[in-house]
């Protein structure tokens, strides 16, 4: 079992941006998050709390294809109606959806930023729902009924944002190999695996959750890291209870790699270069 508070949550995460402007215009028209703090590094979410930090930096040079890093980003809305609220909310941007699916456990929508930074919105069904094989929590990748989920919201009135208590559930990584990523994940910062068997693909988490993080191979076995700096990821935040929760989890990082005390927290990245910082 890992050593995370079971209420360990995720913060926000923070992106490296080469037109930060154009980027927190798709995060407020096509998403529907608020501008929380603006400039010179803008940050967008609900109630006052960041979910989303952008950091300009035009010079920064590109994350190529095939390369560890960001998979994407997942928003979590507290209802199925709110989901439906998004849908409506990508499509009148006149954004497109990459993909939408039924993972058993929830049922989300993809879609790409203006930089190729992955995103999922999606909403969790009821744990008591949530199936269970052998032990193991059961997920799965199926269609998703979109007229299903529309006919939750029928409502056309004006479009009040993302709702209060939306969170960013989770985010999933692309790795270069799952048992390097597994010893820092879960041997050092203290995550539990939940998924084990799902091809390519690990999903590790507090509480019981089915994941705060996704780690998967799927650009590649052995895939090389962005370039220092490279657009996209620059580091996401685990957020624990108290100060000794963080110290607990900073020794074992610092035991397993370099770290750097950073904003308040513990700045610790894993094999692949995925930054986390680790506050209170």
């Amino acid at each position: 079992m890992g050593e995370l508070p079971a209420d360990a949550r995720l913060g926000a995460i923070r992106l490296r941006a080469a037109d930060a402007e154009r980027l927190a215009r798709f995060y407020e028209q096509a998403i529907g998050l608020d501008v929380v703090q603006d400039g010179p590094r803008t940050a967008l979410g609900v109630d006052g709390r960041a979910l989303v930090e952008l950091e300009p930096d035009p010079d920064a040079p590109p994350r190529p294809s095939h390369t560890t890093g960001l998979f994407h980003l997942a928003l979590l809305v507290p209802t199925r109606a709110d989901l439906a609220r998004a849908l409506r909310r990508v499509v009148a941007a006149g954004w497109r959806l990459t993909g939408a699916s039924d993972h058993l456990v929830s049922e989300a929508l993809y879609l790409s930023d203006p930089e190729g930074n992955g995103i999922e919105l999606y909403r969790d069904r009821p744990r008591d729902d949530w199936p269970d094989a052998g032990g193991e929590l059961r997920m799965d990748t199926l269609p998703l009924d979109l007229g299903s989920l529309l006919s939750e919201d029928d409502e056309a009135g004006d479009d009040a944002g993302m709702p209060p208590g939306t969170t960013l559930g989770h985010v999933h990584l692309q790795v270069a190999d799952l048992a390097a990523a597994e010893r820092f994940w879960v041997d050092a910062l203290g995550l539990d695996v939940v998924v084990r068997g799902y091809p390519g693909a690990l999903f590790v988490s507090a509480g019981g959750y089915h994941h705060h993080v996704g780690l998967n191979t799927w650009a590649g076995a052995g895939a090389p890291s962005p370039p220092d700096g490279a657009l996209g990821l620059d580091r996401f935040e685990v957020v624990l209870p108290n100060a000794q929760a963080v110290s607990d989890a900073g020794g074992r990082l610092a035991a397993a790699g370099p770290v750097e005390l950073v904003d308040g927290g513990v700045l610790a990245a894993d094999p692949s270069g995925n930054g986390v910082l680790v506050r209170a």
